[in-house]
């Protein structure tokens, strides 16, 4: 299937969502927006689909908003758009199943926001990131300012605001912000390899697990003790966690079917 700004494919239980404007860095637009927010509320509804794999075309994953575009908008339609990117973000940390982001090339402003709103980064190893924001005059937005200071603390997301520098993706990886960086040449490779091995694992675990790491930015140590404690009464209910004790049992690789 696929959109003007977007091409999404499936691949086996692999859902791929692909950034579609090459000529202008992939730069965000309103249909590209909506179509990602669409395409990740009817992922959470099919049962085929276990893991989103996001990337972009071209040159790089995404250079945020549309400079070309800028200042033409009033304060209300800046607002409009705002609540749709809102929408978006939301919308990919409700989801019970893994995002993994791939990047290449540049992701800059609300492009390494959206980045930030996935589960996991996989990263070409010459690749760039920016928060550009401060360029044009403007705050972050899709999230970065409450994504990034949990990741690398308050004072270096404030250089990284402030100044604008564009940061190498290995400084990333050694900061905890990347998991995983490749070569270019292999870097869809490795991120549908890393996508089947999650789709292959007990994926209602994983969701669970990924509401938890989420709540715990806002709750109580009791808090999260007592919404593992209820959850894990529903996961031992499930037939993966049985047949992943029958597999350790039995000495064997557990098949996990994400039930």
């Amino acid at each position: 299937m696929s959109q003007k700004h977007l091409v999404i494919e499936k691949l086996g239980p692999v859902l791929s969502l692909t950034l579609n404007r090459p000529e202008s860095l992939n730069a965000f637009s309103p249909e590209m927006i909506l179509g990602l927010t669409e395409a990740i509320k009817n992922a959470k509804n099919d049962d085929d689909v276990r893991v989103i794999v996001l990337s972009g075309a071209g040159r790089s994953f995404s250079a945020g908003g549309d400079v070309k575009t800028m200042g033409q908008a009033n304060g209300v339609q800046v607002y409009e758009h705002i609540g749709r990117l809102n929408r978006l973000i939301l919308t990919m940390k409700e989801i019970e199943k893994p995002i993994i982001a791939a990047v290449h090339g540049f992701a800059a402003g609300a492009g390494f926001n959206l980045v930030l709103a996935c589960d996991l980064i996989v990263a070409a190893e010459d690749s760039k990131f920016a928060l550009s924001f401060s360029q044009v005059g403007l705050v972050s937005d899709g999230g970065g300012s409450y994504f990034l200071p949990r990741l690398v603390g308050p004072h270096l997301a404030k250089q990284f605001f402030f100044t604008a520098e564009p940061i190498p993706a290995e400084r990333l990886y050694q900061l905890g912000v990347i998991n995983y960086l490749f070569p270019l040449e292999k870097l869809q490779e490795e991120t549908i390899k890393l996508a089947l091995k999650l789709a292959h694992g007990p994926s209602k675990a994983f969701g669970k697990q990924k509401k938890l790491i989420e709540h715990s930015f806002t709750s109580t140590l009791e808090e999260i003790l007592e919404e593992e404690r209820l959850i894990q009464t529903l996961m031992v209910q499930t037939e993966d966690h049985k047949e992943g004790v029958a597999a350790f049992k039995e000495k064997r690789k557990p098949v996990f079917k994400g039930r």
